[in-house]
Formats: C-alpha cells, sequence, structure tokens
C-alpha cells in the first residue's frame, strides 16, 4: 500500500462533490425564474417614478437570481468560484431592492435575505468541505432561496407584471 494512496483517493473524491453540489444548487434554484400569475386588484395605473424603479429592482434581482441558476457544473473549482460571485450579485440586487422598497414587501425581502444568507454559508462549507453532507445543506439552503423568491416575485408581480 503506497504511503497516502487513500488521502489521495479521498481528496479526489471530495473534490468530485463540488461540481456536484453547483449541479444540485441550479436544479434547486432554477424554479425561481417563474413568473407570479394574476393580475393587481386595484385599476391599472402608469406607474410612478418610484414604482418604476421597483420594478426595474426587481427586474434587476430576478435576473441575477437567473444567472446564479444557469452555473455549469462542468466548469469544476471555476464553477464555485461563479456560484460565489452570482450569489454575491444577487445578495446586492436583493440589498438594492429591499431599499428602494423602503419597507414594501419587507416580509419578502426579509425571508429572501435570510435564505441568501443561509446559502452564502452552505456554499462556503461546500468550497472548504465538499462532503455529501454540505452538498445536501447546500440543496437544502436553495431550496430555501427559491421559496423566497417565489414569494417575493408574486408579491411583486401585482404592482410590476411580469417580474
Amino acid at each position: 500500500m503506497k504511503p497516502g494512496g487513500n488521502v489521495i483517493k479521498h481528496a479526489r473524491r471530495r473534490l468530485a462533490a463540488v461540481p456536484c453540489g453547483v449541479a444540485l444548487l441550479t436544479v434547486a434554484c432554477s424554479s425561481s425564474s417563474t413568473t407570479a400569475s394574476g393580475g393587481s386588484s386595484s385599476p391599472a395605473a402608469a406607474p410612478s417614478a418610484a414604482s418604476s424603479a421597483l420594478c426595474a429592482d426587481a427586474a434587476a434581482l430576478r435576473t441575477a437570481l437567473g444567472k446564479l441558476t444557469s452555473v455549469q457544473a462542468s466548469a469544476g473549482q471555476g464553477a464555485m468560484n461563479e456560484v460565489k460571485a452570482d450569489l454575491a450579485n444577487v445578495k446586492t440586487a436583493a440589498t438594492n431592492f429591499a431599499n428602494d422598497a423602503k419597507g414594501e414587501w419587507q416580509p419578502q425581502t426579509s425571508a429572501l435575505k435570510s435564505a441568501l444568507t443561509s446559502l452564502d454559508t452552505a456554499v462556503q462549507k461546500l468550497a472548504a468541505n465538499p462532503t455529501t453532507a454540505v452538498v445536501s445543506s447546500v440543496v437544502t439552503a436553495a431550496g430555501q432561496v427559491s421559496t423566497a423568491a417565489q414569494q417575493l416575485f408574486a408579491a411583486v408581480g401585482k404592482d410590476c407584471p411580469g417580474t
């Protein structure tokens, strides 16, 4: 038996989990790009400058989430770096939206920010220690982001159709 042979095998297996985790993240988050259906119960009015800005922020958030979910798992460690960068962009877009909303949709924005923090923590752990258990935590956190994003877009969709 070669000294260190088992260590190398174990390390290769753990590194192989990184692209799998990214692929699972992609699958779990992909449903966040659905649009809300239904219309507003109030009469249609021309959007104000503030609501136009909020609708633009919502669209930017949706775009950032879409980019996060489109990472190719085959990129290996590059995929992990891309996920980290895309996640940072989503967090920035969510913060911009929440700040410009000035408390409107606060429960939904808070839930999304919390879910993004959990996903960020799970992704950091995956990068440091790519195990099956950590991959599972990434998938769980990604599902929470997906749910929170769907709830936010459903609420915002009443005022910003098409977001």
